[in-house]
């Protein structure tokens, strides 16, 4: 019994590893356009494939970036998650099914950081191209990053990141709640999903920043994910939020009043 409630931890540690070795490799290789927002399209092999392909200029985009986004979500977001992981083991350790109802928990919870992520990407795309179509944007780009800075940071304030936070910081209540053990498989699903959409309402903002210093930055996503696995599993990462939010603030004081002078 003790050897299968510490069996997940190493897994979990290794996937996590695994999917920050793969974004710093790919970061590093001549494909790490493929994690960013750039014209990556039209050029090289990625416009070949884009040509060959119908609607190849937005399927191919589109599969990169969920995938991309996937993966960094695995990476940042899979820490944050351990402790509801590691009770869930404890509840299910004597099934036989176990790994597969972990699994379905990642699954659903991922999924649901796959839907903001594509929902992200379409509202940059689409601020882009309105920006494209201003030169007063164009010109003033700083604005949206400024923008995006202020929304983070008013954020950490809010009743709903607290209540949000809170839910993130009691996982027990999720499983009382979720898991009834009639249709494991099905609960197993639905306990991942929601607790990934407190997770988001939690750290929609945060994540958002990446859009500012780049998707495909791998140093910001590590200290992005530090701070949110503080805050969510630390005993004091509550009192984080606060001062996350003041510095947020800053920062988009100081874009603002650098590019005003």
């Amino acid at each position: 019994m003790i050897r299968t409630q510490r069996g997940l931890v190493p897994i979990i540690g290794l996937l996590i590893a695994t999917a920050w070795a793969a974004l710093w490799l790919w970061a590093q290789s001549p494909y790490g356009r493929y994690l960013d927002h750039g014209r990556w399209t039209e050029i090289g092999i990625a416009a070949d494939i884009c040509r060959a392909l119908p609607r190849g200029d937005v399927l191919l985009p589109g599969l990169l970036y969920v995938g991309g986004w996937l993966l960094m979500t695995a990476a940042m977001m899979l820490p944050t998650v351990l402790p509801l992981l590691r009770r869930f083991e404890r509840l299910t350790a004597a099934r036989a099914d176990r790994h597969i109802l972990v699994g379905l928990l990642i699954a659903d919870y991922l999924l649901v950081w796959a839907a903001f992520g594509i929902a992200a990407h379409l509202l940059d795309t689409a601020l882009h191209l309105i920006a494209g179509q201003s030169t007063w944007l164009v010109v003033n780009g700083w604005l949206l990053g400024a923008t995006v800075l202020a929304i983070a940071g008013a954020f950490q304030f809010t009743r709903l990141k607290y209540r949000c936070l809170d839910r993130c910081r009691t996982p027990l209540g999720f499983m009382t709640q979720y898991w009834h053990g009639r249709r494991p498989k099905w609960n197993a699903f639905l306990l991942g999903g929601h607790h990934g959409g407190f997770c988001v309402g939690c750290c929609w903002a945060v994540m958002l920043l990446m859009f500012v210093v780049g998707t495909g930055n791998v140093g910001y996503m590590l200290v992005l994910g530090a701070v949110m696995a503080v805050e969510k599993n630390a005993p004091w990462g509550r009192r984080l939020s606060r001062p996350l939010g003041f510095a947020l603030l800053s920062w988009a004081a100081i874009v603002t009043a650098v590019n005003i002078a």
